[in-house]
């Protein structure tokens, strides 16, 4: 689909979600020395400017990373948040003063070590020449590809473990079954990897064909959360955001939920947080 730009939604409480996972993940994988092969099947731009014009059209970072970017201090005590928000700060030139949000890209790339590599797919030619445009590590490629496509072409890969990110717009309903069937296929070539996956929460639930698929494909440990803004019935639109993880990190959960359990107050006082295994455990 070569219609979605992440710039209109960027900083939104998915992103929030999904890349504290993904924070979250990285820091118990680099926990071990051996080399890692990352993997962004649909990485955007990159880095987000607040202040441009997709993105302050909807102005969706202010109900996101916002709230928690004014409440820092008070967050500062919640390690995985500190940290987190920590890396947001490196990034802006004013250190009190939200200006840039970073995509997955940079998530993954910033924490990259000398043997580790990250392969950024993006299929949409403008946001393509987007992310070409960032300073990144020198063991990053960019490839102007389909991601699933890629990421099934690239494995199995030479370093001991594997990361993929798996988060596209869902704005085709092949989409959930295209992912399912990556996911499986990935985890047949590399079964120890660690491969994580966004999906939004809609009210036409299209998300349980994701879900069902994976679980009758066989795979025994999938970890599941969602962070809700509204019940589903409420209003049209996205009212939650979903996450999967294979193969997740020992205690992860914990240390997920610690932190949601400070953020959620932060998004609306219906703001909900769930967690669990979707299967194996």
């Amino acid at each position: 689909m070569l219609s979605y730009q992440h710039a209109y939604h960027a900083g939104n409480f998915a992103d929030v979600h999904k890349h504290l996972t993904l924070h979250a993940v990285i820091d118990h994988l680099l926990r071990k020395t051996s080399p890692i092969t990352f993997f962004d099947t649909h990485a955007g731009r990159g880095l987000y400017p607040l202040e441009a014009s997709e993105t302050q059209r909807l102005g969706e970072y202010r109900h996101g990373v916002l709230p928690l970017w004014q409440a820092r201090e008070a967050l500062s005590d919640e390690p995985l948040l500190a940290g987190w928000l920590e890396a947001i700060a490196a990034l802006q030139s004013n250190a009190g003063r939200l200006e840039r949000y970073p995509g997955s890209p940079w998530w993954l790339s910033q924490r990259l070590r000398r043997d580790d590599r990250l392969q950024l797919f993006e299929l949409h030619p403008a946001e393509h020449e987007h992310l070409t445009q960032q300073a990144l590590p020198a063991n990053v490629r960019r490839i102007h590809a389909d991601g699933l496509a890629g990421l099934s072409a690239a494995l199995p890969v030479a370093t001991p473990r594997v990361c993929a990110l798996l988060d596209p717009s869902y704005e085709l309903k092949a989409e959930y079954a295209e992912v399912a069937e990556s996911v499986l296929g990935a985890m047949r070539k590399a079964r120890h990897a660690v491969v994580l996956v966004w999906y939004p929460l809609l009210p036409a639930a299209r998300h349980l064909e994701l879900l069902e698929r994976l679980r009758d494909g066989g795979l025994r440990k999938i970890w599941r959360s969602e962070l809700t803004l509204r019940e589903p019935g409420e209003e049209r639109g996205m009212y939650g955001s979903g996450m999967l993880v294979v193969n997740p990190p020992w205690g992860l959960d914990e240390r997920l939920a610690a932190a949601m359990a400070r953020v959620t107050p932060l998004l609306g006082e219906a703001s909900r947080y769930r967690a669990d295994w979707w299967v194996g455990e």
